[in-house]
């Protein structure tokens, strides 16, 4: 199939799910016939809006304006540009309701440059992305774009590492390559050997556990497989009577969530989802091991976490259910919140070490098996931009370290993507319990850089990760056959829909 028709496909698929016409399955299988996928994490959030996030405060973020070194460069660069209005469209994540919450006071009052930042359930911005890029109108000068978007869409961003080297005179000082990770460069924002964009959002598993309970029994907190489950029996067995379980999970059947968990201990034990030829493998003896893991895990967690997904799973860390669990960042600043019965008492650290681990090499589909799931995305300059260097000296400024920043202390928790914020004063200074704590940044810094996993990458995942993997998981969850034959079942279909994907 051609570009322009997998494009004509996607935009009008897009367009028809946004308007009702069609619902989710069908959308999603029509995006399979022209080709493209969404990330499991992104699929989940269609005709939704993202957990966790919560509306940044004007106030909390006017707190220490951008330094002068910043403003000159500005002042400098986008006098250039005064009077020309730029356009984003984007999902509501956490650093793009900052940069909304920014731009007219600090972006637009130094450069003159207005700023359109158009936010929309995901969905539509698929479709006003691909319509773009398919007439080519410019209509949009940057793009949010899911990780697993990139190869439609490569072809239609400019490299910013290379824009950067070539113009010069735009060049935000400072702005340091070598400070975002080279993972999420890799994982999230790399097509074949180019950038399509800069990473803007990652969310990322990592432990969280009660310190007081940890202590009250004398566990230290886990760094192996055989530890976490050590720490999780003898939580369970010692609190279960205080209305407290030894962990919690997000194991709702038929939802992304459970697919979310099963992978994570499924790579933490040698597994993939995909062998190196493209075939099903959570069935085979690594996969096996995982699978067991996560069903001794279950006879740990408050019975109702087989209905939950993130929300629920947040919640009952909230309200003191659980011990501990391996989950998303994101939840951690809640944990503190005002709400919350166990603010102050949470803690976070790094994953406990794989118990073995599978090469990418040997899984397939750019899968990358490592026990921290992410689900990231990139800020892309369109190609096709009628205002390239004023979007250029947008996306320079709101990727800065200055924003970066500001986006990490107000973006719901969200992992930051430069190195050099989790090192910032601010950031250090906001580590303490309370509400829009940075206790946890140290773990998804950590996680980020060592143990980020990364889905595989092809069309069909969205089928395989949001109804066939939780689907028959969720049956076994309930009781129904075998763990042999519930991976048999997710083989033959996951097989199925994965063999037009295949090389050769």
């Amino acid at each position: 199939m051609q570009d322009g028709d997998r494009k004509r496909l996607v935009a009008e698929a897009a367009e028809a799910f946004a308007a009702r016409r069609i619902g989710k399955r069908a959308f999603l299988r029509r995006l399979g016939l022209a080709g493209i996928g969404l990330s499991g994490f992104a699929a989940t959030m269609l005709g939704g809006n993202r957990p966790f996030s919560t509306r940044p405060s004007m106030q909390a973020l006017a707190q220490g304006g951008p330094p002068t070194e910043l403003t000159r460069w500005l002042r400098d660069v986008g006098s250039r540009h005064k009077g020309t209005t730029i356009r984003y469209v984007s999902e509501a994540t956490p650093p793009t309701l900052v940069a909304k919450a920014l731009a007219r006071e600090e972006f637009t009052a130094h450069t003159g440059i207005e700023v359109d930042i158009e936010i929309v359930p995901l969905e539509q911005v698929l479709q006003k992305v691909t319509a773009d890029t398919q007439a080519r109108s410019g209509a949009y000068d940057l793009y949010y774009i899911d990780q697993s978007w990139t190869s439609l869409f490569a072809g239609d961003t400019l490299d910013p590492r290379a824009l950067y080297d070539r113009k010069r005179d735009l060049a935000l000082p400072d702005f340091d390559w070598n400070d975002f990770s080279p993972s999420l460069l890799r994982g999230i924002s790399t097509y074949k050997d180019s950038l399509v964009g800069i990473p803007f959002d990652i969310p990322i598993f990592i432990l969280m556990y009660r310190k007081d309970l940890f202590e009250k029994h004398r566990l230290k907190v886990p760094t192996t497989m055989a530890e976490y489950m050590t720490a999780v029996r003898t939580l369970d067995e010692a609190e279960r009577g205080n209305g407290i379980r030894g962990t919690t999970g997000q194991l709702k059947a038929g939802h992304y969530s459970l697919n979310c968990d099963w992978t994570m201990w499924l790579w933490a034990h040698g597994g993939s989802v995909f062998d190196k030829d493209g075939f099903f493998s959570g069935g085979d003896e690594e996969g096996m091991r995982g699978l067991a893991y996560m069903l001794d895990l279950v006879k740990h967690m408050p019975p109702e976490a087989t209905g939950w997904t993130w929300d629920g799973e947040a919640q009952s860390l909230r309200e003191g259910k659980a011990a501990m669990a391996m989950s998303w960042g994101e939840i951690f600043p809640g944990l503190d919140g005002k709400e919350s019965k166990v603010a102050g008492l949470m803690e976070a650290a790094r994953p406990p070490a794989e118990a073995k681990l599978r090469s990418p090499d040997a899984a397939g589909f750019q899968e990358i098996p490592h026990i921290g799931h992410q689900g990231g995305s990139s800020i892309c300059l369109s190609k096709h931009s009628r205002n390239p260097d004023a979007a250029w000296i947008f996306m320079q400024w709101v990727c800065s370290k200055e924003v970066a920043v500001r986006s990490a202390l107000h973006g719901s928790g969200g992992a930051a993507v430069r190195a050099s914020t989790y090192k910032d004063p601010r950031v250090l200074a906001a580590a303490k319990a309370g509400p829009g704590t940075t206790r946890h940044f140290p773990a998804t810094e950590w996680t980020i850089d060592n143990a980020l996993g990364s889905e595989p990458k092809l069309p069909a995942w969205v089928e395989i990760s949001n109804h066939i993997i939780p689907g028959e998981l969720g049956k076994l969850l309930a009781g129904q056959g075998t763990p042999e034959q519930c991976m048999a079942a997710i083989k033959g279909r996951a097989d199925r829909l994965a063999a037009p994907f295949r090389k050769g």
